[in-house]
């Protein structure tokens, strides 16, 4: 990062006012007769309405609108863990994510604790004010246990982002890429470097939609991780192949696929080559990938790449799902985001990407033309279409398995 990109951040953080989310007012609160609505003694009638029956708190307040992102900052960015209070910036322009990509209400909370019962207990506890949860920036793997508590305590959906946003996205843009390269999620040979949240997600999902785990081979920093290894923990345990290989460059030979969320430089080109004909390349650490892209395609000409920078093609962004998926959960309000919710999101997300490209979304992007292949697998997050898109499929989804609470909108996302 360059200093002049640096200052240009921190001024963009700074000014004019500090920080990146405020709070906006939704009705009139100029009078003395509004002040007597909004608050003594006119407030008294919805409380009396909601105590009388709870689902009336979705008619006369802000919560089915309304998403926490709730993190401990145990595992900021790539920056690893820094504390609640460095993640407060992290977690703003999630926020903002959440109000600029679907119209959703967000708020972001921090929270210091000593054990996973303390964070699990304050984010149980608080739940119920907010129409979802999305849980951020929590390390691996207190992570997973912590997501599956809160599921099971918690009435609204809950939701780790950097897991299941980064899985679907993932899952979308590899199973397109595979298609352009006339191969099948099925028999494909996938290497994945990096064993923490997003990586065991990001294999799990892939596996939803067809990949076999006996051809996953998931490396951590102490190499491949096998059957014979007594010091992997239970996420990593479900990835230990029973297999006499152990490096990255024993696994790499003959891959069609090749998922980083680990660290910069990490694949070297002699490693690239080793690869099966067309591969796919998701080198996806940020901010700077696994493999720079001018020297993957220096060292192959067949491949397909993807990274998680919007200065390259193929961006791998969970912008492109969680902003909708919450839209269309909270839609309905669905009591959880199911795998039936998340493979919909998937689906729509990778039909998009073979549509037509609108001049609106060239101009923001700042190209001439996108179509369908190498170097776009993937919506650009700017594409007004994923909102109606994926929020109507996810919401869908969400009845037909069940989870909603109400029936879809009539003529929901049509216009």
């Amino acid at each position: 990062m360059s200093e002049d990109f640096r200052q240009q951040a921190l001024h963009y953080h700074a000014y004019p006012v500090p920080g990146k989310t405020a709070i906006s007012l939704t009705k009139p609160a100029d009078t003395v007769e509004d002040l007597a609505l909004a608050y003594s003694p006119g407030v008294a009638e919805p409380v009396r309405e909601i105590a009388q029956n709870a689902e009336n708190v979705y008619k006369y307040t802000g919560k089915g609108n309304m998403v926490a992102v709730i993190t401990n900052g145990t595992a900021i960015l790539g920056l690893g863990n820094l504390g609640p209070l460095a993640s407060k910036p992290v977690m703003e322009g999630k926020s903002l994510l959440f109000k600029r990509f679907a119209g959703l209400d967000s708020i972001d909370i921090e929270v210091k604790h000593r054990t996973i019962d303390e964070f699990v207990d304050t984010v149980a506890n608080i739940a119920d004010t907010f129409g979802g949860i999305n849980l951020e920036d929590i390390k691996a793997p207190d992570c997973f246990e912590i997501e599956k508590r809160l599921i099971e305590r918690c009435n609204v959906p809950v939701f780790h982002d950097d897991q299941h946003g980064t899985a679907i996205v993932t899952a979308a843009g590899m199973l397109n890429a595979l298609d352009l390269q006339g191969k099948t999620i099925e028999e494909s040979v996938i290497v994945c470097l990096g064993a923490g949240a997003a990586a065991v997600a990001c294999m799990e999902m892939l596996i939803k939609c067809g990949a076999q785990r006996e051809k996953i081979y998931m490396l951590d920093r102490k190499g491949v991780i096998h059957t014979r290894r007594d010091d992997i923990n239970e996420y990593k345990q479900l990835f230990a192949n029973n297999t006499d290989k152990r490096t990255l460059e024993d696994v790499i030979e003959g891959a069609d696929i090749f998922v980083g969320v680990s660290g910069p430089d990490l694949l070297a080109p002699e490693a690239l080559k080793l690869m099966a004909d067309k591969p796919v390349v998701f080198a996806c650490s940020n901010p700077d990938p696994e493999i720079k892209p001018a020297l993957a395609h220096a060292v192959r000409d067949d491949l397909i790449m993807g990274t998680g920078r919007s200065d390259y093609p193929n961006q791998v962004n969970n912008v492109l799902c969680f902003p909708f998926i919450f839209r269309g959960a909270l839609d309905v309000r669905a009591s959880q985001i199911n795998d039936e919710m998340k493979l919909a999101a998937v689906k729509a997300i990778r039909e998009l990407a073979k549509e037509p490209v609108p001049a609106e979304v060239l101009k923001a992007a700042g190209v001439e033309s996108l179509s369908f292949g190498p170097e776009y697998i993937i919506p650009k997050p700017m594409d007004p279409r994923l909102l109606p898109r994926v929020a109507k499929a996810v919401a869908v989804a969400a009845v037909e398995s069940g989870v909603a609470q109400i029936e879809m909108p009539k003529g929901y996302m049509e216009s």
